[in-house]
């Protein structure tokens, strides 16, 4: 029998057919990444990639400009001067925070613009920042590419947003919108596939795929990327659920997780981290339209 979701008359396998549907014929009904956030998320895959090249296409839109010189400024990223051009920003943030940064504030208000699911889409965003950012914490702690962990953790989840737009097409001319809880089933149940294909299509850099892939706390071991990307954004998604929500991960279950013992974190560290709230939540703040 198919399984009733919540209070919505699809079942579970009725919404999920469209997107499968869509995976297997690589059909991504999507609008296509603005153009600067295409360009941008390029020169993350590119060794050879230089700041002021980053820096020419994000001058090309001006609200982005203005987002990433107001991010390099924060005063939760620490900044101890005023930084006014983009080439400064750049050098202050790092090419794939910045990047990251340029994808994130491109698509909010472009591809991932649900309409009558704005406030559950913007909260997606804010779970994905905090986790990258907690994600860069975590590497500066063990020495690891604070930039590529920022990276990481932002589009671990990005097949989430893909399932609401993908659902809510398919469902245009439905008198009701699909209750979100409805929605959240959905996307627990496809939403890795779904970003594993999105990064293949939109040529995330190796170490994100591999985030995409094996984030979750049963699977992170089977990583092997130098950067720990995976590794590190298990960790930083328990963090960002006891940032997030007070009902989320104790602290005291998040310090004795395996994944902490698998990046060799001391207590000290786990302090650091945990203590570290107030921090994320100015950075998040900053990075949202």
């Amino acid at each position: 029998m198919p399984t009733p979701l919540d209070s919505a008359p699809e079942s579970l396998e009725d919404l999920l057919l469209p997107i499968l549907e869509k995976l297997e014929r690589k059909e991504f009904d999507l609008p296509p990444l603005p153009q600067v956030a295409n360009q941008v998320l390029a020169l993350t895959t590119d060794p050879k990639a230089q700041s002021d090249k980053l820096a020419v296409l994000i001058q090309q839109d001006i609200v982005l400009t203005a987002k990433i010189l107001q991010t390099a400024n924060s005063a939760g990223l620490g900044s101890q001067k005023k930084i006014d051009s983009l080439q400064q920003a750049v050098t202050w943030l790092g090419i794939n925070h910045v990047a990251g940064a340029a994808f994130t504030l491109s698509v909010q208000s472009g591809v991932f613009n649900v309409q009558g699911y704005e406030r559950e889409v913007r909260e997606l965003w804010t779970q994905g920042l905090a986790t990258g950012f907690y994600g860069k914490s975590i590497a500066a702690q063990i020495g690891q590419d604070q930039d590529m962990a920022f990276l990481c953790g932002l589009l671990h989840a990005i097949g989430k947003p893909f399932v609401v737009h993908t659902v809510n097409h398919h469902r245009q001319g439905t008198a009701e919108l699909l209750p979100w809880s409805a929605m959240v089933q959905l996307m627990q149940e496809s939403y890795i596939e779904v970003g594993r294909q999105l990064g293949e299509a939109w040529n995330f850099p190796v170490p994100v795929k591999e985030a995409i892939n094996l984030h979750e706390d049963h699977a992170y071991h089977l990583a092997t990327s130098p950067t720990k990307g995976a590794v590190i954004t298990c960790l930083a998604r328990h963090l960002t659920s006891h940032f997030h929500d007070q009902e989320g991960t104790p602290e005291e279950t998040i310090r004795a997780l395996p994944v902490v013992q698998a990046l060799t974190l001391s207590d000290e560290q786990m302090t650091t981290l945990l203590e570290s709230r107030d921090t994320i939540q100015a950075q998040v703040e900053n990075m949202l339209l």
